[in-house]
């Protein structure tokens, strides 16, 4: 009879001898390996630039028609409410794209070909993203930071400002996690490892972030939350996961901007 083998070893295991003093390894992460390339995840960004822009033109262009005739359509893309309107609808398409290429390409496993995986635990995750932005906020301090902002001229009323807060802790969040860690940084890592596609994503992460803040302080800040946020991605398999740091991340700032402007009454306070 032949002896038993050890599965962590080709060395044969004999009855009654000494077990070997090496342990077996632990387990690997799982090997990042979806279903698209980056050439898809490219094709993506670029239908996902297109529709922006044309879902913010079209909204601004009906409002202009519908409500405010004697109003040049284009003024209307400094409206808050118009710019939401626009880019959620411009997300949603997109949301949809994603579910249907992924649908396809993963033979309806859509959600573990997005390593979508609803962490146990999941108030942690909450509680890590009002950590991360607690433990970003000396960075206000020690970086050169702009007293405005583009995005600052969103917040000149209570009402944009619980537009945008909406916007930006319900929906922001679900779609660039998606896209940034859900899509993108597994097609990096598949062919650049996992070092350098966190560094990659957080790169790309903060990017898309330099249109709103057009200062290299702020900047430097997303980047740091895209380090942060792959890091858990890439370590929990967990979409899901980072999608609730990244609100609570985003809740956490919006507010402090409620408390720091008494409600949202008082918004000539927000850039003092």
């Amino acid at each position: 009879m032949s002896a038993p083998q050890n599965p962590f070893s080709e060395t044969p295991v004999v009855a009654g001898a000494p077990a070997p003093l090496s342990s077996p390894p632990g387990p690997a992460l799982p090997r990042e390996n979806p279903p698209w390339n980056l050439w898809d995840v490219a094709g993506l960004a670029v239908i996902t630039f297109v529709l922006v822009i044309a879902s913010l033109f079209g909204t601004a262009y009906l409002v202009q028609h519908r409500f405010f005739p004697g109003t040049p359509w284009i003024e209307l893309l400094n409206r808050p409410d118009i710019v939401v309107v626009g880019q959620f609808i411009s997300y949603l398409i997109v949301v949809i794209l994603m579910y249907r290429m992924v649908d396809v390409q993963s033979g309806g496993k859509v959600l573990a070909a997005l390593r979508w995986n609803w962490p146990q635990g999941w108030g942690r995750y909450l509680l890590a993203g009002v950590g991360l932005e607690i433990c970003l906020l000396p960075f206000v301090y020690l970086l050169p930071m702009p007293k405005s902002a583009p995005i600052d001229e969103f917040f000149r009323t209570a009402r944009d400002a619980y537009i945008l807060s909406s916007f930006g802790i319900f929906f922001a969040p679900l779609f660039e996690e998606l896209f940034f860690r859900g899509f993108l940084y597994p097609a990096l890592a598949r062919r650049f490892g996992m070092i350098w596609s966190i560094l990659l994503t957080a790169v790309f992460f903060a990017g898309i972030h330099i249109s709103q803040l057009r200062a290299w302080g702020p900047v430097l800040v997303i980047f740091l939350v895209g380090l942060a946020l792959t890091t858990v991605r890439a370590l929990r398999k967990s979409v899901a996961a980072t999608v609730l740091m990244h609100m609570a991340y985003n809740a956490t700032i919006f507010a402090a901007a409620y408390i720091a402007t008494d409600g949202f009454r008082h918004m000539e306070k927000f850039n003092q």
